[in-house]
């Protein structure tokens, strides 16, 4: 069972466009839904893929305040150095 809320999609989606598409943490352009890809390998389109990420690793909890969006390098770095809920290699990512 799913700790994320069956509207996380629309949720991450708000989070990701108030941020203009950017990671909040190195400022990294990221793709937006309907950019074009076919000319990237599958590596550079993973490093240009925006997720939101929780701050108190708290999936259930959508409060504005709580979440950010980070590209797919920065949310991976913040869990490796952190203690998380969810282990590195268990993270998911819409892409």
């Amino acid at each position: 069972m799913s700790r994320y809320s069956k509207d996380w999609s629309t949720i991450a989606l708000t989070i990701k466009e108030q941020a203009g598409w950017r990671c909040a943490k190195c400022s990294r352009q990221c793709l937006r839904p309907g950019d074009e890809t076919k000319d990237l390998t599958k590596s550079e389109r993973t490093k240009l893929t925006l997720t939101v990420h929780h701050h108190n690793r708290t999936p259930e909890d959508n409060r504005p305040e709580n979440l950010i969006a980070l590209c797919t390098t920065c949310h991976l770095s913040y869990h490796i150095r952190q203690q998380s809920n969810i282990p590195p290699g268990q993270l998911s990512f819409e892409f």
